[in-house]
């Protein structure tokens, strides 16, 4: 495997741009880009990032797709699956294989608030249904249901594509507890920005991260300082970035990150699909002074 299918190191949860309502495939080949020459060994396509609610299923084919043509195998690509109907996540999955997928992010099934028996019973026929890797998504904020940590031990001890979890949330306990109970191939990932350096501290090996769609360098560069042990320079880079990192999280993501792509002229447009709404003007203002803290940082 190469590293990012193993989901060791930085992956970015890449934004899908839209302008008029469609989605703009010139600035998405922009970004795709300069993700390409940053160092990340991996994207994420139509993760919550990427707007997944609000993708119809031609558009998230046309996304993969594109993708897949634009990076031609310079990164691993991820694509998210995200039915809280295992039928429907079953097609999912099947058809973004025949796309060109390298591996799946399985977002825990919402809203209908499954059992752990349901979630492994759900988890375990995706692994079935390929021989892709699999990471697992856990975000109880969001889904509503956590994947309980004797349940992704099972999974994993009886499939083996299931390689990672993405924990989205603050728990250094339950990142602890997920990395002592899980073989060593298995990987801990977090989700969060803010929450990379502790994390890894306690053993996760990767982060999917939101704010690499701006400073995918910068991001790289922290992995390689913690990979190195030299958490001394990595403390210092975080706290470099720390308000950027909470920025990004001052209205529903990704309102806040399309508005500093756009005013760094790498999206056209920081349209975003309803419900979701451009960002407010008190928080425009905290973005500018984000963006005023960062000159020649980015």
């Amino acid at each position: 495997m190469t590293p990012f299918a193993s989901f060791q190191g930085i992956c970015t949860a890449l934004v899908t741009p839209f302008v008029d309502g469609k989605i703009d495939f010139a600035s998405l080949q922009n970004l795709i880009e300069r993700q390409c020459a940053s160092g990340v060994q991996g994207l994420v396509l139509a993760e919550i990032t990427g707007e997944n609610p609000t993708l119809s299923d031609t558009e998230r084919r046309e996304l993969l797709s594109f993708v897949v043509e634009t990076v031609g195998g310079r990164l691993q690509l991820l694509m998210t699956v995200d039915a809280n109907d295992t039928r429907r996540a079953l097609e999912q999955i099947i058809a973004y294989e025949t796309l060109g997928a390298d591996g799946f992010l399985a977002v825990t099934p919402f809203y209908n608030q499954p059992t752990q028996a349901g979630l492994y019973l759900h988890f375990e026929a995706l692994a079935k249904a390929t021989d892709k890797p699999i990471c697992l998504y856990s975000s109880p904020f969001r889904c509503g249901v956590e994947i309980a940590p004797e349940t992704v031990r099972r999974l994993r001890e009886n499939h083996k594509n299931i390689v990672a979890i993405q924990e989205n949330g603050s728990s250094c306990n339950r990142v602890a507890q997920l990395v002592k109970e899980n073989d060593a191939d298995f990987r801990v990932l977090t989700g969060e920005d803010v929450m990379m350096l502790p994390f890894f501290s306690l053993g996760a090996k990767g982060l999917v991260s939101v704010a690499a769609n701006l400073i995918p360098e910068e991001i790289v560069r922290l992995y390689r300082f913690v990979s190195d042990n030299n958490f001394e320079a990595a403390a210092d880079l975080h706290r470099r970035y720390y308000a950027l990192f909470r920025a990004l999280t001052v209205e529903t993501n990704p309102v806040p990150i399309k508005y500093l792509l756009q005013r760094r002229g790498l999206i056209k447009s920081a349209e975003v699909r309803l419900p979701l709404y451009l960002l407010s003007e008190k928080n425009v203002a905290v973005m500018e002074k984000v963006l005023d803290g960062l000159n020649g940082k980015i």
